[in-house]
C-alpha cells in the first residue's frame, strides 16, 4: 500500500528545519508517516551571532531529502517522483535581510541571538505591544539603529522557513503563524498589524531608505491558502538525481511553533502545547486578549490567525545533551559500551527517584540569554548547597526541571492572568521516555498534561498536516476540525495529572532557582565569551 502511495504521487511530504537537525517525512492519505530521513546539523557563533551558513541551508535540505529518498528506496524498492504536497517549516524568527537580486546581506541571523535589546524596547514602547528581541522586526529596527551598511539595500525579508519556501516555489509568502514571530499579527485579517507597520514607517522616516516596510515583508496567509507550486529548479534543488517532478503545490511556509500546534491538534481555543528540544515554549490559544502587556509573554498566532500567549525559552535539552555524553565518557573510560538511548532512558528514570526539590541542587542550562529572566547571556551553571545530596537522582532531576524552569516563570503570570486552559499537550524529545518529563511538566505548570503516541513526531509532521490540510480538506472544512476528524480522532493518548508533592517540590526547588539568578548574571559578567 505504502509503495503504491508513493508510486501515484499521493504521499504529502513535510520538512522542517530545527536547531540540531532538519527532518523530512513522508505521510499517507491517513496522516501515518511511511517514510523519513534527516541531516544532523549545529549553529555556529561567529563575530558574536549565532548563525547557519548558506551553504549549511542548502546543502542541509539537500541531505534531508536525499536521507529521506534512500529510506523510500530501501523500504519500497521505488523512489518519489510526484509528491500530492509539500511544506516547509522552520524555527521561527531571526533576521534574512535580501537585496533585489535575493542575494542574502547578512549572515542569518537565528532566534537565539540576544542582541536586539535596544530595538526591542524601543518597539513595544511604540507598539503597546511586546516585542521580543528574536523577532524578525526587533533585528531589522537594530540593524539600523546600528547604521548597519545592508539597510538601504533591503528588498525583501523573511524567516528561514520563508526563504527555503522562496527557493522552492518563488514566492514571497509566509503562513500566518510564523508572520505573526516576525511582527505583530492583525487576527481579523491574518495580515501584519497596519497600524504598527505605519508606526514603525514613521520611526525610520528620516533615514532615507528607498524602501517602506510594506515592499520588503512577505505576504502574510493562512493555512489551507494557494503558497505556489514547485518550481523546476526547486525540485532539482531538493533532487540533485532529477527524480522528483516539479508541479505539486506548497502549503503557506510555518515556523515550529505552528507546526507544534498542528502535531498536537491544539490550534483551538484553550488548548496549547509545550514543545521542548533544543529549546522549550508552551503555546497556549487565547480564548480573550491579555490584560496587559507583559515582557515574558510573546503574542503569536495559530497557522489559521488565532491569537496565541507563548512563553518562549531559548535553552532546554543542550545541558542534558552534554551531562550524558559526560556520562558516556567516563563510561567508555571504564570500558563500557553504551547506547544514547538506553542511558538517557535509564538517567530520565532514575530522576523520578530524587527529591521533589532536588534535595538542594540547583541547575541553569542556559546556553543562551533567557529574556524571561533578565538574562542577554547564559553561562550554563550547578549550584548547590554544602549538605546537599549530590546524587545521580537528584542530580538527574535537577536537570530536567532546568530544562522547565524558565517556562514554569513565564507560565505563572498566566495562571495569575486566568488564562483558560482545557488540555496542554506535551511533544518533543524531551517527552520521550514515558512518566518523567511529562509528569515533572504537569508539576511545573499546575495543569494536566497529555502526550500523544505521535508526541516524538514532532516539526515535520506537523508541516506535513498543514500540507495536507492545504489539498485534502473539503470546501469550508476548518484546520480544526480536519484534525480533530481526520488526524487524531481516535489516537492513543497518555494524560497525567500534577501530583501535589512535585508540584510542591517544584515550586520549593523554584525557589531557589529564582533566588540563584543574581549569581547567573554574575557568571555571564565574569566569564566572558
Amino acid at each position: 500500500m505504502s509503495r503504491q502511495i508513493i508510486e501515484n504521487g499521493s504521499a504529502v511530504l513535510g520538512i522542517e528545519f530545527g536547531s540540531t537537525r532538519i527532518k523530512s517525512v513522508l505521510i499517507g492519505p491517513d496522516h501515518s508517516v511511511i517514510a523519513s530521513g534527516s541531516h544532523e546539523w549545529e549553529n555556529d557563533f561567529v563575530n558574536g551571532i549565532w548563525t547557519y551558513s548558506e551553504d549549511a541551508i542548502l546543502n542541509g535540505l539537500r541531505a534531508c531529502y536525499a536521507d529521506l529518498k534512500r529510506d523510500v528506496k530501501e523500504k519500497y524498492g521505488v523512489v518519489p517522483c510526484r509528491l500530492s504536497a509539500i511544506g516547509i517549516s522552520a524555527m521561527m524568527h531571526g533576521y534574512l535581510p535580501f537585496d533585489a537580486d535575493m542575494n542574502l546581506l547578512v549572515p542569518f541571523r537565528t532566534w537565539r541571538n540576544t542582541i536586539t535589546g535596544e530595538a526591542a524596547e524601543k518597539l513595544t514602547e511604540a507598539f503597546s505591544f511586546n516585542m521580543p528581541q528574536r523577532w524578525s522586526l526587533s533585528h531589522l529596527y537594530q540593524a539600523i539603529l546600528n547604521n548597519e551598511p545592508h539597510v538601504p539595500s533591503i528588498r525583501f525579508f523573511t524567516t528561514l522557513a520563508g526563504w527555503v519556501h522562496f527557493l522552492l516555489t518563488g514566492q514571497k509568502v509566509l503562513g500566518v503563524g510564523d508572520a505573526s514571530g516576525m511582527m505583530p499579527i492583525d487576527s481579523s485579517t491574518c495580515d501584519f498589524d497596519r497600524n504598527m507597520v505605519r508606526i514603525f514607517d514613521e520611526l525610520i522616516a528620516g533615514r532615507g531608505f528607498p524602501w517602506k516596510l510594506e515592499d520588503i515583508l512577505p505576504r502574510s496567509i493562512p493555512a489551507g491558502e494557494d503558497a505556489g507550486t514547485l518550481t523546476a529548479a526547486g525540485a532539482l534543488l531538493l533532487d540533485a538525481e532529477g527524480d522528483l517532478q516539479p508541479g505539486c503545490p506548497l502549503c503557506p511556509p510555518e515556523g515550529d511553533a505552528g507546526t507544534g500546534m498542528a502535531a498536537t491538534n491544539s490550534v483551538r481555543a484553550k488548548t496549547g502545547n509545550v514543545s521542548a528540544g533544543t529549546s522549550i515554549f508552551s503555546m497556549i490559544v487565547l480564548e480573550k486578549p491579555l490584560s496587559s502587556v507583559y515582557p515574558e509573554i510573546d503574542v503569536v498566532t495559530t497557522p489559521t490567525g488565532k491569537q496565541v500567549g507563548m512563553v518562549h525559552c531559548n535553552s532546554c535539552t543542550s545541558d542534558i545533551n552534554a551531562w550524558v555524553s559526560l556520562f558516556r565518557e567516563f563510561a567508555d573510560l571504564m570500558g563500557f559500551a553504551t547506547d544514547a538511548g538506553d542511558v538517557y532512558t535509564r538517567l530520565f528514570r532514575k530522576a523520578m527517584e530524587g527529591a521533589p526539590d532536588c534535595g538542594g541542587i540547583v541547575s541553569f542550562n542556559y546556553f543562551a540569554g533567557e529574556p524571561v529572566t533578565g538574562l542577554s547571556e547564559g553561562r550554563p551553571m550547578l549550584i548547590r548547597t554544602p549538605d546537599a545530596k549530590m546524587s545521580i537522582a537528584n542530580f538527574m532531576r535537577a536537570q530536567i526541571y532546568a530544562s522547565m524552569e524558565t517556562l514554569k516563570a513565564g507560565m505563572e503570570i498566566m495562571g495569575r492572568e486566568k488564562v483558560a486552559i482545557d488540555q496542554v499537550y506535551g511533544h518533543g524529545g524531551l517527552f520521550k521516555t514515558e512518566g518523567v518529563a511529562q509528569n515533572l511538566l504537569a508539576a511545573a505548570i499546575h495543569a494536566p498534561v497529555t502526550v500523544m503516541e505521535t508526541a516524538g513526531e514532532g516539526g515535520a509532521w506537523g508541516i506535513a498536516l498543514l500540507a495536507a490540510y492545504a489539498v485534502c480538506r473539503e470546501n469550508g472544512e476548518t484546520l480544526e476540525d480536519y484534525l480533530d476528524r481526520r488526524v487524531f480522532a481516535g489516537m492513543k493518548q497518555l494524560t497525567v495529572r500534577p501530583d501535589p508533592v512535585d508540584e510542591a517540590g517544584f515550586d520549593a526547588y523554584m525557589n531557589n532557582f529564582l533566588a540563584c539568578i543574581p549569581a547567573q548574571k554574575a557568571a555571564v559578567e565574569g566569564l566572558k565569551i
